[in-house]
């Protein structure tokens, strides 16, 4: 796949309009059923760029680090299900999102209750891709570092969430480790975030716009998350 850029995005937005129409639809749908018992995470541009990225890749086996209430789950589901293959593997220290994921979706998707760190033979063989959305301490990111990455092929696309709230990640937190190893190792990542790349958020907002996808699902636009390949350890 193309690396991410506004150019890609655009491509990505043009191919999936009529899929994405549709997944935004039953999302917002969604937000205002369950009310206060979904409590959304992912903003809008990321969670897109994350149903548009496993459209475009086709994964067999998605791996989920944290999913809270769900909302991740089930946009990440959604891009299963329309692509009909792949399969997703969730993790999480609590099951709020077993009582959100719709049951049309569960047929694609293994949840696991604990703490990763102690259920890593539970990840399955050969991940296509990873997603982390889970304690944002500095402490487990030097841990998945450390102990998840080398357990995932090298080239494994990967998006971490909750980097770039403002223009640098915050001192001693997961933003800061897993940016400065990325910059070690001489990985690109790509992040839609306001703060850190609010030329970038600029384009993809009139990408949205000029496809009539610029009605939000959610108010909050900070997009922090960061995109990148995992480099071969």
């Amino acid at each position: 796949m193309e690396a991410l850029s506004v150019d890609s995005l655009r491509t990505l937005y043009t191919k999936y309009e009529a899929d994405l129409r549709k997944v935004k639809d039953a999302q917002r749908s969604l937000l205002q059923e369950r009310g206060k018992a979904m409590k959304a995470q992912l903003d809008d541009v990321e969670a897109e760029i994350s149903y548009m990225r496993l459209r475009e890749l086709r994964p067999a086996k998605v791996v989920e680090i944290g999913t809270f209430y769900g909302w991740s789950t089930i946009w990440q589901l959604s891009a299963l299900r329309d692509n009909g293959t792949g399969h997703l593997y969730s993790f999480d220290i609590v099951d709020h999102v077993v009582r959100n994921v719709p049951g049309e979706l569960t047929g694609q998707w293994t949840f696991t209750k604990g703490d990763v760190r102690e259920n890593l033979d539970s990840i399955p063989q050969d991940v296509d891709y990873l997603f982390i959305d889970a304690d944002h301490g500095a402490r487990f990111a030097r841990w998945y570092i450390e102990n998840l990455f080398p357990a995932v092929p090298g080239g494994t696309p990967t998006s971490v969430h909750d980097v770039y709230h403002g223009r640098r990640p915050k001192p001693f937190s997961e933003g800061s480790v897993i940016v400065k190893w990325l910059a070690d190792n001489n990985v690109e990542f790509f992040t839609p975030s306001p703060a850190k790349s609010p030329a970038e958020y600029a384009e993809i907002a009139e990408i949205k716009k000029g496809l009539g996808l610029d009605e939000p699902v959610r108010d909050s636009r900070h997009n922090p998350m960061i995109f990148f390949d995992l480099p071969s350890l």
